[in-house]
């Protein structure tokens, strides 16, 4: 009788909650338009590959050796090429930001092709934009090295090239930016859903004075805690489900791993960001500090150091210690690893332990901190 009467209330309590959210528009704005909105944004608008690059040319002697090596940069869907008849033309198109960098082919590049030497050309980037510069560099690099390799198979001519490389691309053959970025993006999305949502639960109950009516009832500190998460734990599933949709249908990310998988860890992790927006709402009683909290405890670290976008091994070792307390880290891994790789239990199984744990511990700090009294 008394387990029947528990689920009673526990049942009116949740459909209490979810009536609240489906007439709070904020809560379907975070939930449902804000991931549409973010994807678009990363899927379309934020690219770390470097296409289309304006790129100079300067070539003081055109002979038939130099149009063919030219050509392999119009060829090309990294540059748009800008020729230039003198170096102190392209400098100066580098210094006014119309070109990010330029190759100066001397005069004597076709003297030391007939001379049997391999002829030198001169590459000046734009620096400012480190990435980018070292991604122009490669580029070129490897425009260079392709065509040393093809004249002398044509001039039958030294290659200088000792070793040749043999590469492969394992899990995103593409190398497409969007396959890495947009799993990350979900983590991102629900930690909004989860953290944000859930901190301001408890700090509108205060700020609108309805605190006191919840606490006058039967209702207790258990029914409380999962009557206010389970709505919220619906309402973030549901967004992940979109993002799933989108990512693999509009932006054609390939999942390799198993759904079962995926819906598992996204279920780990989204309790975790609710606990730990339970938790925020719980110490904050006013909605704007809560809200400023939960923007800069959760998403700030889950966006910087969860891997999501800067790899966490080139960062120093101090801040890269501090990232195992952030429980995005662990969920960005199982993602990237699911979508790109497939089911690597030994990258899944740590990473979900991880979010077990975190999740336990954020639900017994709201446990402790959640009491029916008004102090």
């Amino acid at each position: 009788m008394k387990t029947n009467s528990s689920f009673m209330r526990l049942k009116g309590f949740i459909k209490k909650e979810a009536l609240q959210v489906l007439r709070d528009p904020s809560s379907i704005g975070i939930a449902i338009v804000l991931p549409i909105v973010l994807l678009l944004i990363f899927g379309y608008g934020i690219s770390l590959d470097a296409k289309h690059i304006p790129f100079g040319i300067v070539a003081e002697n055109k002979g038939p050796a130099v149009n063919s090596f030219i050509s392999n940069f119009f060829n090309s869907e990294y540059f748009i090429p800008v020729e230039f008849k003198h170096v102190q033309e392209a400098n100066a198109a580098i210094d006014e930001y119309w070109i990010q960098g330029f190759i100066w082919i001397k005069d004597d590049f076709e003297k030391k092709l007939l001379a049997k030497s391999v002829p030198k050309i001169s590459l000046i980037v734009n620096g400012v934009d480190a990435n980018t510069a070292r991604l122009i560099e490669g580029y070129v690099q490897g425009i260079w090295a392709k065509w040393i390799e093809q004249n002398a198979i044509q001039s039958g001519l030294d290659k200088s090239l000792p070793v040749e490389l043999d590469y492969r691309i394992w899990f995103n053959q593409e190398v497409r930016s969007k396959n890495f970025l947009v799993p990350g993006l979900i983590a991102i999305i629900m930690t909004l859903i989860g953290a944000l949502l859930t901190a301001l639960i408890i700090a509108r109950e205060w700020e609108r004075g309805t605190m006191e009516s919840l606490l006058v009832t039967p209702i207790t500190v258990k029914e409380f805690i999962l009557g206010k998460l389970i709505p919220y734990f619906v309402l973030g599933m549901a967004g992940m489900i979109l993002s799933l949709v989108m990512a693999i249908v509009l932006f054609h990310v390939p999942f390799r791993g198993s759904f079962a998988v995926l819906f598992v860890a996204s279920a780990l992790f989204l309790t975790v960001a609710l606990g730990m927006g339970l938790l925020i709402s719980t110490i904050a009683k006013n909605q704007f500090v809560a809200a400023q909290a939960a923007i800069i405890v959760t998403f700030l670290p889950a966006f910087i150091l969860s891997g999501f976008i800067f790899d966490l091994s080139s960062i120093p070792n101090p801040i890269r210690t501090m990232t195992h307390v952030i429980a995005a880290r662990y969920f960005v891994a199982i993602l990237q690893t699911v979508f790109l790789a497939g089911n690597v239990w030994s990258v899944i199984i740590p990473n979900c332990a991880a979010l077990v744990l975190m999740a336990f511990i954020f639900l017994f700090l709201v446990a402790k901190r959640t009491s029916k009294r008004l102090q």
